[in-house]
């Protein structure tokens, strides 16, 4: 087998979904989440429209922002759907996080579907989450809370065609996840001979 295929199917079945309340605290220097970045460039994009974006938060300011993301979530959610544990929830996210990136898609060519910007910032953020497993970085790709509404995209100033696609929480951990799957791969192919 491809020495090439070998590595990357070994990095792919790696990766992992780690939420950040197994985070051990540990801090991930900037530069290699500006090695992460650069491969998130490296997306697939139709006419070289490269519709992602990233807001990245380091240091205190990733709970910082967690606790402006739990103000929005109480500003915006009617009382009588209002959850003291969701509240905390999103700020107890950012307190293990070594950073924070915040993955939006920038609208950038109206002439191309829209699905084919999502789509492109979304491999994107593969790109990075392969990147991360590569490098031992635990990481959560979520869209809790406030991320995916109005109030979020406005606390961005983004247009009204540019989507948060959702927010990476990277750390470190001592936690080893299993993986799985819950549906045989024989199940989700058709092969038309």
């Amino acid at each position: 087998m491809n020495e090439d295929f070998t590595i990357l199917s070994g990095i792919i079945k790696k990766r992992r979904s780690i939420k950040p309340s197994l985070f051990n605290g540990n801090k991930i220097p900037d530069e290699q989440i500006l090695q992460l970045l650069e491969l998130a460039d490296w997306a697939p994009t139709h006419t070289f429209s490269e519709p992602w974006r990233f807001v990245v938060y380091s240091g205190e300011k990733v709970n910082d922002f967690s606790r402006q993301h739990a103000l929005l979530y109480k500003e915006f959610t009617p009382e009588e759907k209002f959850m003291q544990s969701k509240f905390d929830s999103i700020i107890a996210n950012g307190e293990k996080s070594s950073h924070l990136v915040v993955c939006i898609m920038k609208r950038s060519n109206e002439k191309l579907p829209v699905m084919e910007e999502i789509a492109a910032a979304s491999c994107a953020v593969e790109n990075i989450l392969l990147g991360a497993a590569a490098l031992d970085i635990a990481a959560l790709w979520g869209t809790g809370g406030m991320t995916l509404s109005p109030a979020m995209k406005n606390y961005f100033q983004l247009h009204e065609q540019d989507q948060i696609l959702g927010f990476l929480f990277l750390g470190k951990t001592n936690e080893q996840v299993e993986g799985k799957r819950k549906i045989p791969l024989s199940e989700k192919i058709v092969w038309e001979k």
